[in-house]
């Protein structure tokens, strides 16, 4: 028997458009880097993505926040910002602006696309409530869809697909004591892992609203973020504890008064 996919729940159109939202956002977020655009400004965008999704929330799904839940989001961003802002002060001290006025265009352009990219993603999280909302908790169809039509984006990266799987093969053969091939063992335990979460952030999207799956993303961020400095050794700083401890706590205060 010829194998065929199960009778989608929710049609096609809505995985299209939520596809071209992410993908935009992604390459948006990405291509900033080109611009001229210094690490400690893309992390203020990326902690702007909750209060922006709270936003939008309040715009186009019409809900209407507690204060103490607005209050909440405010003290998650915040503790995401002064966390992974905590490592990258040689970040903040190195860039500067020439005065140049194509340096200045390129500026203007790369911050255009952060802010393009924030809308992409608060955006998506609309489309996604608003699916689930109709059609149901349908997130493995939503899981596969959204990565199987993406496919074809990123056709032209296929080079630098490439060039990564021959950096693997030629350190195959680099001697360490630790585990044979240990370049493929790391790549298939990223894979693994990518998939778990991913798998775990769609579910959560389907049963509960974008600022919930905002706040548990912030949160797993900055776990992420005291694991390594932990794992490898990174000095532990005030500025890191005070923003994973507001991020922890606001987290919290929002669970309590949802």
């Amino acid at each position: 028997m010829i194998p065929r996919l199960k009778p989608r729940q929710v049609p096609i159109q809505n995985w299209i458009l939520q596809v071209l939202v992410l993908t935009t956002g992604s390459l948006m977020n990405n291509w900033a880097f080109a611009y001229k655009v210094p690490l400690p400004v893309l992390i203020v965008f990326r902690s702007a993505g909750l209060p922006v999704s709270l936003l939008f929330g309040f715009l186009f799904l019409k809900k209407r926040y507690r204060l103490m839940q607005v209050v909440s989001v405010a003290v998650v961003t915040v503790g995401a910002f002064l966390s992974a802002l905590s490592g990258s002060a040689t970040s903040t001290s190195s860039f500067s602006l020439s005065g140049n006025v194509e340096d200045m265009e390129l500026y203007a352009k790369g911050i255009t696309m952060l802010v393009a990219s924030l809308v992409c993603t608060a955006t998506l999280g609309v489309l996604q409530e608003l699916t689930y909302k109709k059609y149901g908790p349908a997130w493995k169809e939503g899981l596969f869809y959204t990565h199987f039509l993406a496919l074809p984006a990123f056709l032209p990266l296929i080079p630098d697909v490439r060039q990564g799987l021959n950096s693997l093969y030629e350190a195959r053969n680099i001697k360490t004591n630790s585990i044979p091939h240990l370049p493929y063992v790391i790549l298939l335990a990223n894979l693994i892992s990518q998939y778990a979460c991913v798998s775990g952030v769609n579910q959560l999207s389907s049963r509960v609203s974008s600022v919930s799956t905002n706040i548990a993303l912030t949160v797993r961020k900055a776990l992420s973020l005291c694991l390594s400095v932990w794992w490898f050794g990174n000095p532990w700083n005030t500025q890191l504890g005070t923003g994973a401890g507001m991020v922890f706590l606001g987290s919290f205060l929002y669970t309590m008064v949802s």
